[in-house]
């Protein structure tokens, strides 16, 4: 079994383990059967960002912690799905992406020129 790359062609990175992310929740950005959303894009998200997504129809504030989640805040990384960072992109309110953390597979719903431009910088 290969492991799963970044959009820059190296190893996929950790994106978060507080709160623990991923759609296997192991913290990396990778997907796999089942995976509907594609949880590929590994984003600081942002006030603006969470805004929206809730406006959106998805939730990512509110503690669900039946299911382990925390909500999120402003800060926080998390793996968003590759067509939700999309929307956001579209909207102009797409948060900072981790690109050592964000899966080879997000380039299947954006330009990798577009997540460039969002990376965060140290």
């Amino acid at each position: 079994m290969t492991e799963p790359a970044n959009v820059l062609g190296g190893p996929l990175s950790m994106c978060c383990e507080d709160p623990m992310t991923g759609y296997f929740r192991d913290g990396r950005c990778r997907t796999g059967h089942g995976d509907r959303g594609v949880h590929v894009v590994c984003a600081r998200v942002t006030r603006e960002f969470l805004d929206f997504s809730v406006k959106a129809g998805n939730d990512l504030v509110t503690p669900l912690p039946r299911y382990g989640f925390p909500g999120l805040v402003p800060g926080d990384r998390w793996c968003l799905c590759a067509a939700r960072w999309k929307e956001a992109f579209d909207a102009g309110v797409a948060p900072p992406v981790i690109l050592e953390a964000t899966h080879v597979a997000a380039l299947e719903f954006v330009g990798l020129a577009d997540l460039v431009a969002h990376a965060e910088t140290p």
